[in-house]
């Protein structure tokens, strides 16, 4: 069990390491369940468009290339959203010395499956609606002056490239839009920092979704700029190994003039598994620590552990918290 005390912002990073490497098969493990769904839902897209007539789909089946690939980017959110709540799960036993398995962590989150994914669907539209707004507007400004099948047909889009005047408008439509993009990244951003809390916040303390989007809000102020420095620095993690993993990838688009084979495609969809399997436990472990830590500082939890331990419970609710925080007894849970 870790010492609990406020922490600085060095100590969290230092502690999320040092978790994520002591417990990295029950992490990465966890992780790769969720992502191994995800790629069989990417490969599944990939056979549509090979159905299709990929790389050159026909005008009458890009309709269906579209509606797979909107599913497809809609189902991955739902199954990352499970994916995060049961790496919180394993985080907080294994942060308050209680044993955890990839198995009992999985099963933890399953009988409450609905809240995470209506929790991560509120995250999702109260922090990039504007967002997805802008997208709707470009996507008509796309159709409207671009050659039709553009970003659905590789076909389409290298012979428009051979002619640059067909981008002109396109491009001139997008640079006006360039300022409300950018303030719509601000505010999505600053949104998802105040509701970042939310998913440890609804497993540790078995909240509903609006209650616990709640919560984080008042446990993350003060700390937007802290939680901020953690999401950059394992984005940046997540963008070396991305590019790394994808460099086959990057040469083969290149070699065949910007249309990647369905063979290369699916080695992108595998360099993906990895990097979510790898990387993805760890903003999920920092923001684990960071929910203790706003609790340790704004509420004492580490008096109220401490009580706890020694048998000394504050209120009913304190004892109904320390029951939710322990793993059941019927998942016959290995330590980590």
């Amino acid at each position: 069990m870790q010492q609990l005390r406020p922490l600085t912002l060095g100590e969290i990073l230092d502690r999320t390491a040092e978790l994520y490497r002591r417990n990295f098969v029950l992490f990465a493990g966890i992780a790769a369940i969720f992502a191994g769904m995800m790629l069989a839902i990417q490969l599944f897209h990939l056979l549509v468009l090979r159905l299709s007539g990929y790389p050159h789909i026909a005008p009458h089946l890009e309709w269906v290339s579209a509606v797979s690939a909107v599913v497809q980017m809609l189902a991955i959110v739902l199954i990352a959203g499970l994916s995060i709540a049961a790496t919180t799960r394993a985080v907080a036993w294994v942060y308050l010395g209680h044993p955890a398995s990839i198995a009992g962590a999985v099963r933890s989150v399953m009988p409450r499956k609905g809240r995470y994914i209506w929790l991560m669907t509120i995250t999702f539209f109260r922090a990039w609606a504007p967002m997805a707004l802008l997208y709707v507007i470009a996507a008509v400004l796309m159709l409207r002056t671009l050659p039709h099948g553009f970003f659905i047909n590789p076909a389409v889009a290298q012979q428009t490239g051979q002619n640059p005047e067909a981008f002109g408008p396109f491009i001139v439509g997008v640079l006006a839009m360039a300022p409300f993009f950018i303030a719509a990244i601000v505010y999505g951003v600053w949104m998802s920092l105040r509701l970042s809390l939310g998913v440890p916040a609804a497993v540790v303390e078995d909240l509903p979704a609006t209650r616990a989007l709640k919560r984080s809000v008042e446990l993350a102020k003060g700390s937007l700029g802290r939680i901020f420095v953690l999401g950059l620095l394992v984005y940046a993690v997540d963008i070396i190994v991305g590019i790394v993993l994808s460099i086959p990838f990057l040469f083969e688009t290149f070699r065949h003039h910007g249309v990647p084979s369905l063979a290369m495609l699916s080695w992108q969809q595998v360099a993906s598994f990895i990097t979510d399997s790898l990387i993805g436990p760890i903003y999920a472990t920092g923001l684990t620590l960071f929910y203790y830590d706003q609790r340790i500082r704004k509420e004492g939890f580490d008096i109220e552990w401490m009580m706890r331990a020694a048998g000394l419970e504050a209120s009913p609710e304190a004892a109904s918290a320390a029951a939710l925080s322990q793993p059941p007894e019927s998942s016959s849970i290995e330590p980590a």
